[in-house]
């Protein structure tokens, strides 16, 4: 038995299967993944390889077929919806290739959803220091629609660590940026996370995003293996 306070995340034999069992496709293949706390782990494969299945799992936005997810030493098949969605209050961030902002809402208010759900305090003064950390101070009433593509996707890295999560996941987080405005916002995750000392699970099909991390994981056939050089 090793000190298992310093695992932030484990993973038990996880399968996701789709389908029947003749026809069924197993996209997910018995994994096993253990993140010890402030570790940045890169998961690395090609397109419909499963990494982002394999994230939502993980994040028990998604049931596996078989095994289990340890969030905090809590599994999380023990739990219902709401008692996941609660375990993962203030505690963990995501930023999606797609940004997933409330059009309706200002960037303002948009970084303030997790903290009112979190329940913190100083809701709005949080908020704003967190767009002011990646730049958007002068943006804080602008809609998604009124910000070019780059700056919605550092309105959703200030949404990701206002409310200072100990674990980050990050989907293809610069998927849909040019080259220029992608190394930036992925400069700037790397800066918050070393800022916060914040665990990562990063899925990236990018060689060189992966490198930054401290451990290089690909999917492949369902599997996850280390990477190798």
């Amino acid at each position: 038995m090793g000190d298992d306070s310093a695992t932030i995340l484990k993973a038990s034999n996880l399968t996701r299967r789709v389908g029947g069992p003749d026809t069924g496709l197993t996209i997910l293949d018995a994994i096993a993944l253990e993140v010890p706390r402030g570790e940045a782990v890169a998961v690395l494969g090609p397109s419909g390889s499963g990494k982002s299945t394999l994230l939502g799992l993980l994040a028990g936005l998604d049931a596996p077929s078989a095994g289990d997810v340890e969030l905090f030493g809590q599994s999380l098949s023990a739990l219902d919806e709401d008692g996941r969605a609660a375990l993962r209050a203030g505690r963990v961030g995501f930023v999606f290739q797609s940004f997933q902002l409330v059009p309706g809402l200002s960037a303002l208010e948009n970084v303030m959803l997790p903290l009112e759900l979190a329940d913190r305090s100083d809701v709005a003064a949080t908020a704003q220091a967190a767009l002011e950390q990646v730049g958007l101070g002068a943006r804080l009433r602008h809609r998604p629609n009124e910000l070019s593509g780059g700056e919605q996707q550092r309105v959703a890295l200030a949404r990701a660590f206002a409310p200072d999560p100990q674990l980050l996941f990050a989907d293809e987080p610069t998927g849909n940026l040019d080259g220029r405005t992608g190394a930036a916002v992925i400069d700037r995750l790397f800066e918050l996370r070393e800022e916060r000392g914040t665990t990562l699970v990063l899925v990236t099909h990018d060689e060189a995003v992966a490198r930054r991390c401290d451990r290089r994981l690909r999917m492949d056939d369902g599997r996850l293996t280390e990477a190798v050089a």
